[in-house]
């Protein structure tokens, strides 16, 4: 029985470490949409890293997070492939149940979401992650401000994240499992074999 207990204090200990570096615990960004009936994401904009989840929480009105790109803020990101959508997200004025939509970053590079409302993106309705010093938060809604862009109509959506390059460079299954691959899955694959033998 002792044997087993020192397996187990060796599993617990090696599975936070890939690659031998520390797996950092992610954080998890909660974005208010709509707070206080306004057209607004709050905060504005966040710093994220690898591994950290993006929540948007619907609070007040019918909006969406939509990516967009830095040089046209109000229309859906589609280059390499399309960005990510919550799609429309209606709250009753008395809601007890509030909506919300996450990802996880996979990558540092900035990302830009406005609302897909007609006319919230050109009243500034934007929201950043990662923006830097040479393409900012200001910068992105003084964009999305003067854009001509047309924005609006309701969108499907099937309830899964639907991963863009920039934000997820690994499949999510529907179930919300992660896929683990390299060392980390055979760190974990040789754990498990040698604590099956043991016993």
């Amino acid at each position: 029985m002792r044997f087993s207990t020192v397996i187990a204090a060796l599993v617990s200990a090696a599975v936070p470490f890939v690659s031998g570096a520390a797996v950092a615990t992610p954080t998890t960004y909660t974005i208010l949409v709509g707070m206080n009936s306004t057209l607004t994401y709050t905060p504005s904009s966040v710093n994220a890293t690898v591994g950290d989840i993006i929540n948007f929480q619907f609070v007040a009105g019918n909006h969406t997070a939509t990516q967009s790109t830095f040089a046209d803020p109000c229309a859906n990101n589609t280059t390499p492939m399309t960005g990510v959508d919550s799609g429309f997200k209606p709250v009753a004025a008395n809601a007890t149940s509030l909506p919300a939509y996450s990802f996880t970053m996979t990558n540092s590079t900035p990302l830009w979401f406005y609302c897909r409302q007609a006319g919230h993106c050109q009243k500034g309705m934007v929201f950043a992650v990662n923006p830097t010093a040479q393409s900012t938060f200001a910068m992105f809604q003084e964009t999305a401000m003067s854009s001509n862009t047309t924005t609006g109509g309701m969108a499907t959506t099937s309830g899964s994240v639907t991963a863009p390059a920039a934000a997820a460079a690994t499949t999510t299954p529907a179930n919300g499992a992660l896929a683990l691959g390299g060392s980390a899955a055979g760190i974990i694959t040789t754990i498990g074999l040698l604590v099956g033998v043991l016993m």
